[in-house]
């Protein structure tokens, strides 16, 4: 018989490790969406030898498992003399990570706006630069929030990843609970219900997002 009152004095610190995956989800958008949107800049600058280095940026993030990219950053990275604590070893994986596919996401975004647009702002003398800011990039965020929602909410998913390197997020605090307490399906259908409980915060989130910028194209 399953026993969750097992799981009840524990709560507290379940919580706890909870916001520390909040704190690595969040840190790790934050530093994809302004590596993505470098990356993405790069890719369309027309300039070889930029667009070469972020296709292969790219290639390599996504064609390796984020797991051996987290593992290699805390594991690799000592042996060339750059020593670097779990959680932000973590958060730097993470964020290096999402950036590749947000990249993928912004610049999806900005080749959706049309070409006369940029060209109607070219012909009053507006520089690259400013249509940029003032044109594309807020239309292509605008386009791109739901593919950017669902990339974030996967990263906030894949934290659990951390616990692999040693930080005390929501996975390795019930494995360790679940472990000293032979109760593993207690301990990790209770985890299951608090990463769906951030998920869905975060959809929420989004979603008022999404309708808020809806309503200013009204």
């Amino acid at each position: 018989m399953l026993d969750f009152s097992l799981v009840a004095k524990y709560i507290p610190y379940l919580l706890e490790a909870s916001l520390v995956t909040l704190e690595i989800a969040v840190l790790s958008i934050a530093i994809g969406l302004i590596l993505g949107l470098f990356t993405a800049l790069l890719r369309i600058s027309g300039i070889r030898p930029l667009e070469a280095i972020a296709r292969f940026y790219i290639w390599v993030t996504r064609g390796t498992p984020l797991l051996v990219q987290i593992l290699l950053v805390y594991f690799g990275l000592p042996q060339l003399g750059i020593d670097i604590a779990p959680f932000p070893a973590a958060v730097l994986a993470l964020g290096f990570n999402a950036g590749a596919y947000f990249a993928e996401i912004y610049r999806a975004g900005i080749q959706s706006i049309p070409k006369g647009q940029i060209e109607a702002a070219q012909s009053l003398g507006m520089g690259y630069p400013l249509i940029m800011r003032r044109i594309v990039l807020p239309q292509a965020l605008r386009v791109s929030l739901p593919a950017m929602g669902n990339e974030s909410i996967t990263l906030l998913k894949d934290s659990s990843l951390a616990s692999l390197v040693t930080v005390t997020e929501l996975m390795m605090a019930s494995q360790r609970f679940a472990a000293s307490n032979y109760a593993f399906i207690e301990f990790y259908i209770t985890a299951a219900v608090l990463y769906l409980v951030m998920t869905t915060f975060f959809s929420f989130i989004l979603n008022r997002a999404e309708k808020r910028l809806s309503i200013s194209d009204r």
